[in-house]
């Protein structure tokens, strides 16, 4: 029952937004067989009452556009789910679905009673508020064409703001996915021909993008969810390595009631310190969070990662004991 619910939904939405509805168009959007979707055509007719006719010019269309589905109808309770979700999306991951947004929660607002929605508007708005740390404005355009080139796998030629050297450049990526980290920082994955490697590349750094018309082949050995549990946070590159960090005993509670990577085991001292230790690729990421701590955590390996730890706190130094 809920697979056929599911498939009148997206039924009717197929029946509104597509200007000629075949009943082969309908079968290959839903990936089912004509019969079946002329026997949901019917279910809509002599069930719902749904006013679909069918033309020549026109297909399988709705005779009054203005007629909603009614046997299926949201309670409170789901529809203020989804108004949060969609208040969540906005607050965490920028505007580029911003208009959709209002757009499908106020059609979706339709089911219910109008006191019901104005009260439920209002609980949403004054009693709970999303705030991310630093937000982005990401191009919607730009995003949902890597949406369609990454769906499609096309190749994409796109021009790329690089901050750290304050310079554009123009590459060509195969986008294999689509990853938004820590809620604001949208990032686009995939094989970048420059490199001949797998690279990470900000979205609201792209200030370009062209959709070629090559197709590419994903590497059958990428596992999006492998890869990502290999790095910290958002550094890809390098080889695995072992770390350990110390954390003393006021830091410990802080890295103990969180999971920092799918790799860690803790170890509990007798003062109530702790030890973490992963095996992650890249440790300059693991080096910025280790000094976010400053001197409630210690690097115990590998060697490199003490290195760079010691040299930055030794060049941060600097900025506060030279005389001016």
């Amino acid at each position: 029952m809920l697979r056929q619910q599911r498939r009148i939904l997206e039924l009717d939405e197929l029946l509104r937004n597509y200007d000629r509805s075949t009943a082969q168009y309908l079968a290959d959007q839903l990936e089912v067989s004509e019969r079946t979707v002329r026997a949901d055509i019917e279910f809509l007719r002599d069930q719902l009452h749904a006013p679909i006719k069918y033309s020549r010019k026109s297909g399988f269309h709705y005779e009054d556009p203005s007629w909603r589905l009614s046997t299926y109808p949201l309670t409170h309770g789901e529809l203020f789910a989804l108004t949060i979700g969609a208040r969540m999306l906005q607050a965490y991951s920028g505007s580029a679905y911003r208009h959709e947004l209002e757009t499908a929660i106020t059609r979706l607002s339709e089911r219910l009673p109008e006191q019901n929605w104005v009260d439920l508007q209002k609980l949403a708005k004054e009693h709970m508020l999303f705030r991310a740390e630093a937000s982005v404005d990401l191009d919607p355009e730009i995003w949902q064409r890597l949406e369609s080139a990454s769906h499609q796998q096309q190749s994409i030629l796109m021009t790329y703001y690089t901050a750290g050297r304050n310079a554009t450049s123009d590459r060509q990526l195969d986008p294999y996915l689509l990853h938004i980290y820590r809620g604001t920082n949208p990032y686009l994955i995939g094989y970048c021909h420059t490199r001949k490697m797998m690279r990470w590349f900000r979205i609201d750094r792209i200030r370009k993008i062209e959709i070629l018309p090559a197709k590419f082949v994903r590497n059958p050995a990428f596992d999006a969810q492998e890869y990502l549990d290999a790095i910290f946070q958002h550094e890809a590159g390098g080889s695995a390595l072992e770390v350990k960090i110390e954390f003393d005993r006021e830091t410990a509670p802080y890295v103990r009631e969180r999971r920092w990577h799918p790799s860690q085991s803790i170890e509990e001292y007798p003062d109530g310190s702790i030890a973490l230790s992963m095996t992650v690729r890249g440790i300059n990421d693991v080096k910025r969070w280790v000094l976010g701590y400053g001197k409630g955590a210690k690097v115990i390996s590998p060697p490199k990662l003490v290195n760079l730890v010691r040299e930055e706190v030794e060049q941060i130094s600097t900025l506060y004991t030279s005389k001016n």
